[in-house]
């Protein structure tokens, strides 16, 4: 069934589907020319391969999962989503804790966050405090922080799995002093970080929490993890005899 499309087109002016997806297919066979000239063979051998694995497991990469990658090596990504019939950049800055999207922040969380497929993935050009030789310096207007965007990537975008680094026979809890002010934070959502500053639980315990089930629990999980603020163990009791993990 086809939807109005919700992106504002007129502004910016992206680039439509068919016309990036003819110049990924010229980079590919000039690639096959030269497939040393990749801009990810500049990318340090472990985010490369974290990259390599969605390839390796026969589908594309997931938005949380590229977003999540930048995260954990510290390295900002230029990604290219499909949004309807236009393509939109967005680039993390993990360090700056921020990220970079012509959209104001409003209108892309707005957005059909689960819809938003990648396809395209390159080292970030533009750095993330501006460069006076680009364009594009001085629009502090497409900078926007980063933390709001990986807690709605988490709890609305297409991933509803455990991540693979929290995934597993695991027990979960959340730090202390963990700052969520300014996030989308339903009643529930609330109730359930505030038990889990106070208990450490497993997977199938969080899915017990009133008003989740397995899938919130573990976009929760998610979301925690990628705002720096969950604590996990592997030795905890709760740990232990869990009847089903979340496997990525």
């Amino acid at each position: 069934m086809d939807f109005e499309s919700t992106l504002p087109l007129g502004r910016p002016d992206l680039v439509r589907v068919s016309a990036f997806q003819r110049y990924l297919d010229e980079v590919a066979v000039a690639g096959e020319a030269a497939p040393a000239s990749s801009p990810l063979s500049t990318l340090s051998p472990s985010l490369w391969q974290d990259l390599r694995r969605f390839e390796e497991a026969g589908r594309g990469a997931e938005l949380l999962e590229v977003v999540a990658a930048a995260l954990r090596h510290g390295h900002a990504l230029t990604i290219h989503l499909q949004a309807d019939a236009r393509v939109l950049p967005l680039t993390p800055y993990p360090r700056e804790r921020q990220f970079h999207c012509p959209l104001p922040l409003a209108e892309l969380l707005a957005l059909r966050l689960g819809a938003l497929q990648v396809m395209h993935v390159e080292p970030a050009a533009l750095g993330a405090r501006g460069d006076r030789s680009h364009p594009l310096a001085g629009r502090r207007e497409h900078f926007h922080p980063l933390l709001p965007l990986t807690w709605a990537l988490a709890l609305r975008g297409a991933r509803e799995a455990l991540l693979p680094e929290i995934a597993g026979p695991l027990a979960y809890r959340v730090a202390p002093g963990l700052d969520l002010r300014g996030l989308e934070l339903p009643a529930v959502v609330q109730v359930a970080v505030r038990r889990l500053q106070a208990e450490t639980v497993n997977l199938r315990r969080l899915a017990d929490f009133p008003g989740f089930d397995r899938g919130r629990a573990m976009r929760l999980l998610n979301a925690l993890y990628l705002q720096g603020g969950l604590i996990v163990s592997r030795s905890h009791p709760a740990a232990s005899g869990v009847g089903w993990f979340g496997a990525a």
